[in-house]
């Protein structure tokens, strides 16, 4: 697909998110064969910038269900020290993701999954914590129908969320950042959903395309043992390959008490039983991109829609550090355009979707 659009993205990923410069060792990774075109240009880019070593690697998750499904008790305790040995060397990695069936993994075994994720996590950890990473998506017939859209339309929609301008969002996020800092309550009320809990101390984080592309979000986390209530989320929430809806979770001292989805509460509290940490919230974050309006059924964008929160069960961030520790990290998104409150303190920030605070009517869409 010869699309300048592409080659865009890949100057975003290469300069801006991750800045390649001379001498680094860089990782590609990719999951599925579509997303050929916009590794080609990411890996000339980063040729170009000096990298001494562009490394590139593809996954396929079909392969993988068959690992989880068929893998012995000897295959699922191997670690591969390899893989981390390598990260050790890697100064920048860069994921894309071009998967054309999100639901490869509905039917393989959960428990080895889970198993798998956990014996692995080192892997990712390293990875996070020591590299200059960004994961992005690659349009897809597969996505675009799971979104509703034509292929094309989705393509508008992916690149219009990507490739905006983040260093003007930065700017724009900073005050909303500097809002959580001062925090101490938050109150978030909605359709059967009333919680409260506390961010005090725990600083707020700018998602300004360093990490992902699409961005736009600010988050932090509560207080491990504060969240009090009730949240439904109203957003479908993808998860080892199967979609829950209509998640509700109810909170006591932190801890979450009761969980349901219509038709999967079984799976959903398996995950939930994953380690101890994955019955507390991780993260707390507001959704700010301006060009993603609405549900596409993939967390890098739906955790982005404007009007939206994300209340994340399982690991928190080290940039914000509750204290929550799990191999689960569950984005579970709740839309407040049209029907919600957030609440500072005494301080109304966001209405039925919409900033209504005089310091952050900025970040709000043009149209």
């Amino acid at each position: 697909m010869n699309d300048p659009r592409i080659h865009q993205l890949a100057e975003i990923l290469v300069d801006y998110s991750t800045n390649v410069k001379k001498g680094d060792i860089v990782f590609i990774n990719a999951t599925g064969s579509e997303c050929l075109p916009l590794i080609k240009e990411v890996y000339s880019l980063c040729l170009a910038r000096g990298a001494k070593y562009v490394e590139y690697a593809f996954q396929f998750p079909e392969i993988d269900r068959h690992f989880f499904n068929n893998a012995g008790k000897s295959q699922l305790s191997y670690f591969p020290q390899h893989k981390l040995d390598f990260m050790k060397q890697v100064s920048v990695y860069i994921g894309i993701s071009a998967t054309d069936n999100s639901m490869v993994m509905a039917k393989a075994n959960q428990r080895n999954m889970i198993a798998w994720s956990k014996l692995t996590r080192p892997i990712v950890d390293w990875r996070v914590k020591n590299t200059r990473w960004v994961i992005t998506r690659y349009p897809t017939h597969g996505a675009a129908q799971e979104a509703k859209m034509s292929l094309e339309e989705y393509e508008e929609y992916l690149f219009a969320a990507c490739c905006i301008d983040w260093r003007a969002e930065s700017r724009k996020q900073e005050k909303l950042k500097q809002l959580v800092d001062r925090a101490d309550k938050v109150h978030i009320k909605a359709s059967d959903t009333d919680l409260h809990f506390s961010i005090k101390g725990l600083n707020g984080i700018k998602c300004d395309g360093r990490y992902n592309i699409p961005d736009g979000e600010v988050f932090t986390a509560p207080v491990k043992d504060s969240v009090e209530g009730y949240i439904t989320y109203n957003c479908p929430t993808l998860y080892q390959g199967k979609e829950f809806s209509g998640v509700r979770l109810e909170f006591r001292e932190g801890k979450i008490v009761s969980a349901t989805s219509p038709g999967l509460d079984r799976e959903l509290n398996n995950i939930l039983d994953t380690d101890q940490g994955a019955r507390y919230i991780g993260e707390f974050a507001i959704g700010v991109n301006p060009n993603i309006r609405e549900p596409m059924r993939n967390i890098l964008f739906d955790e982005k829609i404007f009007g939206s929160i994300h209340f994340t069960p399982g690991q928190c961030y080290d940039e914000c550090d509750n204290g929550n520790r799990s191999a689960v990290h569950w984005d579970m998104v709740k839309l407040l355009k049209g029907d919600g409150e957030i609440w500072f303190d005494d301080t109304l920030i966001q209405k039925n979707g919409i900033f209504v605070h005089k310091e952050l009517t900025e970040l709000n869409p043009k149209d």
